[in-house]
């Protein structure tokens, strides 16, 4: 099957009157699918997986490849994300930073310290906005850069707004060491999670960095979009602030999500 070329798609009979909701149904549940599969899957592999039957998993696919969303991943039939997909990704994050930065400027004024944005970018975070702290004594994190999400308070809070499923296909199989308080036992990270869920706040307690403590929160859009903001600095400022960082991002947090359009079933 060539996923470059934009052949015609096949005739196809007239669609029921629900048949075009159904077949956008189809073709999230095969990006969904897709997602995290650098390498592909072949229309078998997404037909067992998705418990639908092959020639529909064709059509769809030759379908979402004639428009980018697709591309091939081996010469025998394997298909991965395509470029419209990053493409589109990028434009999304672009928009969602726009819609952020004056909350991470309203945290920046009411904190006095540094304010981050990141994104989850495969099995990692990666910041794409930052306001860095005026201190000579500062957390910062050149945008663009990548951290792990398991010992970071942005990565936490991301991951906390992912299902248990989704969080064990993310994360490695070795939870990495970074600091001797990162938590590095699966079991106690899904506990803490639990607790980021329920409160929608996480923390980083020199868990990435050793003297480097942090709050965040995370946010999505109503188009799926997540992204997370969270208060990095030096843990001898941090301790005893906790309460007042906590309660102005949860408050930065429903404000986001009202102007978003996005209920909060926390407030």
């Amino acid at each position: 099957m060539a996923m470059a070329s934009r052949a015609p798609l096949p005739d196809r009979p007239p669609a029921a009157p629900n048949g075009g909701v159904q077949v956008i149904a189809r073709a999230a549940q095969i990006l969904r699918a897709l997602d995290g599969e650098p390498d592909g899957l072949s229309l078998s592999q997404l037909s067992e997986r998705l418990g639908l039957p092959r020639s529909t998993v064709h059509r769809v696919v030759s379908a979402l490849a004639a428009e980018g969303l697709l591309a091939a991943a081996s010469p025998n039939g394997r298909v991965r994300l395509g470029p419209e997909i990053a493409r589109l990704a990028l434009a999304s994050r672009r928009e969602l930073r726009q819609e952020l930065r004056p909350y991470l400027q309203r945290l920046f004024d009411d904190l006095n310290e540094t304010v981050d944005c990141a994104v989850l970018d495969g099995d990692h975070l990666r910041f794409i906005d930052q306001i860095a702290a005026p201190h000579r004594l500062r957390a910062v994190s050149s945008v663009g850069a990548t951290f792990p999400l398991h010992c970071t308070a942005n990565g936490k809070a991301l991951l906390a707004e992912l299902t248990p499923e989704e969080v064990a296909r993310i994360l490695p199989t070795r939870l990495r060491r970074c600091t001797p308080a990162t938590i590095t036992a699966r079991a106690q990270l899904m506990a803490e999670l639990e607790t980021v869920r329920e409160t929608r706040v996480a923390f980083d307690r020199e868990e990435h960095t050793t003297g480097i403590s942090a709050a965040g929160i995370a946010v999505r859009d109503p188009f799926g979009a997540l992204a997370a903001i969270s208060v990095p600095m030096p843990t001898q400022r941090f301790e005893g602030r906790g309460p007042e960082i906590s309660l102005a991002l949860r408050q930065v947090r429903r404000d986001i999500l009202a102007v978003l359009g996005v209920a909060d079933d926390r407030a």
